[in-house]
Order: C-alpha cells, then sequence, then structure tokens
C-alpha cells in the first residue's frame, strides 16, 4: 500500500506559479512511476504530467507543455509539480497518483491516489 499526501495548492494571478508537493509514504517509492492528475467543476480526470521511477522518462500534457514541470527526489519520496505562467484554465483539483514501473496516461491504471490539492488561477 502507498500513502500519498498532497500539498501546495492555492489561489494565484493568472501569470503566477505554484509548487506542489506529494510526498509518499512507501520506502519503495523508487521503483514507482508518479503522475499528476486534475480534474475540473464538470471535467473528466486528465494527466498533466508523469515521470517513471527512473527519472528519465516523463509526459507532460500538450496543455502545460513549457510551463510545467515533473521531478521527483527519490531521498525524500517526494514528487513535485512546478507550475509556472499559470492560466485560468489550469484551475483544478490537482491529484498525485502512483503506480509500479512505468506510467501510462489512462488514469483508470494507476493504482494509488491522494486526496487533491485545489489550484485556483484568477483571471
Amino acid at each position: 500500500q502507498v500513502q500519498l499526501v498532497e500539498s501546495g495548492g492555492g489561489l494565484v494571478q493568472t501569470g503566477g506559479s505554484l509548487r506542489l508537493s506529494c510526498a509518499a509514504s512507501r520506502r519503495t517509492f523508487t521503483t514507482y512511476a508518479m503522475g499528476w492528475f486534475r480534474q475540473a467543476p464538470g471535467k473528466e480526470r486528465e494527466i498533466v504530467a508523469a515521470i517513471n521511477w527512473s527519472d528519465i522518462s516523463t509526459y507532460y500534457a500538450d496543455s502545460v507543455k513549457g510551463r510545467f514541470t515533473i521531478s521527483r527526489d527519490n531521498a525524500k519520496n517526494t514528487v513535485y509539480l512546478q507550475m509556472n505562467s499559470l492560466k485560468p484554465e489550469d484551475t483544478a483539483v490537482y491529484y498525485c497518483a502512483a503506480r509500479p514501473n512505468v506510467y501510462t496516461t489512462l488514469a483508470e491504471r494507476w493504482a494509488y491516489w491522494g486526496q487533491g490539492t485545489q489550484v485556483t488561477v484568477s483571471s
């Protein structure tokens, strides 16, 4: 079992930045792929970014490429999402997710989820 706890959400103006953190409980964190998803009201949950256990391969949704950066610190069992140049359409609840080894863009194939953290970007 892997427990994930997100932090770092909040209210920011358009063009601002936030950094989300996700702390994982499991000691084998290093063998898990980590991902960030988001869900806006009335919309399906969508993948934002993901990183493989090896820290070599990453994925970004087209809507966030060049603005968001995913990274992980295996020594701290933590994954980060640095969000720059935020837009109102980035407003959503952001979820951290984990699954063994490699990432997938399909939400239903991720095994573990955090409780979510709200990000609100004002115009």
